[in-house]
């Protein structure tokens, strides 16, 4: 199984970790606090768990859990504004599966969807469109949700409706972009970040580039990474060699995926279909300059915020976290799941009250899904 099986292989496993312990121990001798590395990703999130790795690599070695994934810092009121479209008699409303069951302030669009809403899962902006040419009657909105990973693919699908001239297909735009969060989280004088292991995916589409302002302005190294436990050993063994050579750098561990210069065709898509936002709300990081997309005036009539006068074409507005969750604190890497008063008694996957026990990629199903029963005793 190409590119798997090589990726996780025992033996290179342990040299990792081996030279990873050696590294942290000379890092140790000059310092007290262990190394903080913050993932970025929340599929590296739940790879580190998975395969074990946070309890294999060294004690002078402390992995941080950063913002994680899109549906994880989607804003209670992006959802309310979902439900809201979702529930026009006109609209069929078309998202990917992991938003289905985000709590709004009111109902999920799930429980929309179950009071009588048109809700449909796709796997594709490319299903939304299929559905307007279907139905020409009905208003067809797709939740345009994601970091740069998923928007080449809803940039295209609107270039293309504007080709056709489906007049009964939009876009509710709620595209974010990675660097931005970074730099407010190196910040926040609060954070003690020592390191990054960079997102794969994202990558990939943007290249390495955009985090050069890390090494830069910041002097944090910073390291892409692929997926495989081979992968993120050895790219906090790049961190760390970094670290005890006190240089700062952008590097790339995942180069047999990640281009320097990202991918061409994507990035002029969204550069044609998008423009940068004045600001855009994080759950728990607040209003971010310039970390979010929207629809360029020449596709307005493809855009759902427009059409409908929800979301920032009504003005902002802040929804405050439900009492007692930890979301926020969690997604920038302030306390573990575990330390959230609601992990495993008000919150958990069956009845999720946050984004981070709902989301495949967030930190709290990670702990409660790989802790097994000493992550929820943790809670108890």
């Amino acid at each position: 199984m190409k590119y798997a099986t090589e990726f996780r292989d025992p033996k290179a496993a342990r040299a990792l970790l081996a030279r990873i312990a050696q590294v942290a121990d000379a890092i140790g001798a000059t310092r007290e606090k262990p190394v903080h590395i913050m993932e970025i990703c929340g599929g590296h999130t739940h790879a580190i768990f998975r395969f074990g790795l946070d309890k294999l690599v060294h004690e002078g070695v402390e992995f941080i859990h950063g913002p994680g994934c899109p549906v994880c810092v989607l804003p209670m009121s992006r959802v309310d504004e979902c439900v809201e479209i979702a529930e026009r008699p006109e609209v069929i409303f078309t998202t990917f599966g992991d938003a289905m069951r985000v709590p709004g302030t009111r109902k999920s669009l799930m429980q929309a969807k179950a009071e009588g809403a048109d809700i449909r899962m796709v796997y594709s902006p490319l299903d939304a469109l299929e559905l307007a040419r279907r139905n020409p009657g009905r208003e067809v909105v797709f939740f345009g949700l994601g970091f740069e990973t998923t928007t080449p693919s809803t940039a295209l699908s609107i270039q293309q409706a504007a080709r056709e001239n489906l007049p009964n297909f939009s876009v509710f735009c709620n595209h974010i972009t990675v660097p931005e969060p970074i730099r407010a989280l190196l910040d926040d004088p609060h954070m003690v970040l020592d390191g990054f292991i960079g997102p794969g995916h994202v990558s990939m589409v943007i290249g390495t580039h955009p985090y050069d302002f890390i090494a830069q302005d910041y002097g944090k190294p910073i390291v892409v990474a692929g997926f495989e436990p081979l992968d993120l050993l050895q790219s906090v063994l790049m961190v760390l060699d970094q670290i005890h050579q006190r240089r700062a750098e952008v590097e790339n561990q995942y180069a047999r995926v990640v281009p320097e210069h990202g991918n061409p065709v994507s990035l002029a898509a969204i550069a044609d279909v998008y423009e940068r936002r004045p600001s855009f709300e994080w759950r728990g990081l607040g209003e971010i300059d310039a970390s979010g997309l929207r629809i360029r005036a020449k596709y307005a009539a493809f855009d759902a915020e427009e059409k409908f006068g929800v979301g920032y074409a009504a003005g902002p507005r802040h929804v405050p976290e439900p009492e007692g969750c930890a979301c926020g604190a969690v997604m920038t890497g302030r306390i573990r799941p575990t330390a959230c008063p609601q992990f495993g008694q008000g919150c958990t996957p069956d009845m999720p009250l946050g984004a981070l026990m709902v989301s495949s990629e967030g930190a709290c199903a990670a702990y409660w899904q790989y802790g097994g029963a000493r992550g929820r005793e943790a809670a108890e």
